[in-house]
């Protein structure tokens, strides 16, 4: 699978653990920087060109990184035919539930508060579940899309 990553300083290290990570498990990884630590860094230099190849790419995802991921998705969710969605700790099924019913396709980090571990599972149980296709999630979905 193809997978966009992107971040700001806040998930620097994080990201380039996961890049690694990724690509160990056989995905082919874009990263979209940052490419180097720069605490005056803004998040949407980074964050809008993984959307933007995510919705332009059919069958791609994302995943982006920021201190609580929180503006991140903000950022991500502007570009029509982005589903966003937030992990900062907590139950791993909100992530299932974010693929099973609203098939996102960008997963948002908040890694000021996830350690890489957990991060490492979180992304592996995304990536692996499907999103459900019943109907009235795909309508949902549409309405969205409008």
């Amino acid at each position: 699978m193809k997978i966009y990553i992107g971040t700001d300083h806040a998930g620097f290290e994080l990201k380039e653990a996961l890049v690694s990570y990724l690509h160990g498990i056989g995905h082919l990884v874009q990263d979209m920087g940052a490419y180097s630590f720069d605490a005056l860094d803004d998040y949407p230099d980074f964050i809008h060109p993984v959307a933007l190849a995510v919705a332009n790419e059919i069958g791609s995802r994302g995943i982006i990184l920021g201190g609580s991921g929180q503006g991140e998705a903000m950022c991500a969710n502007r570009v029509k035919g982005v589903r966003a969605a937030v992990y900062y700790g907590g139950a791993v099924d909100i992530v299932v539930l974010s693929r099973e019913h609203n098939n996102a396709n960008i997963l948002s980090l908040g890694a000021r508060f996830v350690d890489e571990d957990e991060a490492k599972e979180v992304v592996r149980v995304w990536l692996a579940t499907p999103f459900s296709t019943d109907e009235k999630h795909t309508r949902r979905i549409a309405k969205l899309d409008k």
